[in-house]
């Protein structure tokens, strides 16, 4: 079955979604995509193994058989190959993508389970990136034109810039071509007009200085190594800490950055802060780092590598580049 990083590369299924996200939003829909675990549970209860209405197959990713749909809407996503067969259910069809709601606004991601190279993922991490985000933008010591997304996914945080500093420039980075595809989507969507796409290893690929970098990146050690999960070494922290080399170095004289990642607490102390507090000291004017959750994917502690962490945090770092 082809990827949807290649189904995506088509204008035709770019233009099918964006007109799929515009009859969703008329027809008033809601979904708050929630963990893998809860999403697995729910879905596992008598009743559930089919969808029967759009937030069945869009929000849950069920199968659907026909009658479920309205027509214009099924041949919309078989058309532009956004639909595939479901195997072991003979005449269902599962979409290739879900649909997710914050606010007023409505983003496409990858259908569950996310167990693909290009898989595009949103879930409670992103409500609390977004949310630390707005916060953060009434504190910020420079005017924003030119920001950055590192690894912007479904380009959730580059919308929202967008749409509250509307003079700005934001670059919605990342490698994945999938996620580079649902950020156009998505953005236009929005009405950001000032997201651009852009395809880039961390800040290699965007030249120049920015008044914001910000990011939410991986940060699992992953056994299967799946890009929007693993964070490289130090149980995941590595991809953190070179976000925030690489970001101190391209930020323009009192920019900021602004950083929600995941750090494997380990014997009460916290290796990533370790590790990256000598560059903070040094490059910064000032910086603040909290605890935005003491526990999160708690599941994580019985795979491997994780012997030695007590808890995974959920962090949030602000730092301001020195003048």
């Amino acid at each position: 079955m082809p990827t949807l990083s290649t189904i995506l590369a088509a204008a035709p299924a770019r233009d099918a979604l964006a007109a799929l996200g515009r009859l969703l939003r008329r027809s008033g829909y809601r979904f708050a995509t929630v963990t893998p675990a809860t999403h697995r549970r729910v879905n596992a209860r008598p009743g559930n193994a089919l969808a029967r209405d759009l937030r069945g197959v869009f929000g849950w990713s069920r199968p659907w058989l026909a009658g479920t749909l309205a027509p214009d809407v099924d041949a919309l996503l078989r058309g532009a190959g956004l639909a595939a067969p479901c195997p072991g259910i003979p005449g269902a069809w599962r979409a290739l993508v879900r649909a997710s709601t914050i606010g007023p606004q409505l983003y496409f991601h990858s259908a569950w389970p996310t167990d693909d190279d290009d898989a595009v993922f949103f879930g409670p991490d992103t409500w609390r990136y977004l949310a630390a985000m707005r916060r953060a933008l009434d504190r910020l010591q420079r005017p924003v034109l030119r920001a950055v997304d590192v690894g912007a996914g479904s380009g959730a945080a580059a919308i929202e810039l967008a749409l509250r500093r509307p003079r700005a420039t934001v670059f919605g980075a990342d490698i994945n071509a999938a996620a580079l595809a649902l950020v156009e989507v998505n953005a236009a969507l929005a009405g950001a007009a000032g997201v651009r796409p852009c395809r880039s290893d961390l800040l290699d690929g965007v030249d120049g200085g920015f008044d914001l970098v910000m990011s939410n990146p991986p940060y699992i050690l992953d056994a299967d190594e799946l890009p929007y999960r693993h964070g490289g070494g130090m149980h995941g922290a590595a991809l953190s800490v070179r976000i925030v080399q690489q970001a101190l170095a391209r930020l323009r004289p009192g920019g900021s950055l602004l950083l929600y990642t995941g750090a494997a607490i380990v014997d009460g102390a916290d290796p990533f802060l370790d590790a990256v507090r000598p560059l903070l000291d040094a490059a910064c004017r000032d910086w603040s780092y909290e605890e935005l959750d003491p526990d999160v994917l708690g599941g994580q502690l019985g795979c491997a590598g994780y012997e030695d962490v007590e808890r995974i945090a959920a962090v949030w770092l602000h730092a301001v580049r020195r003048p």
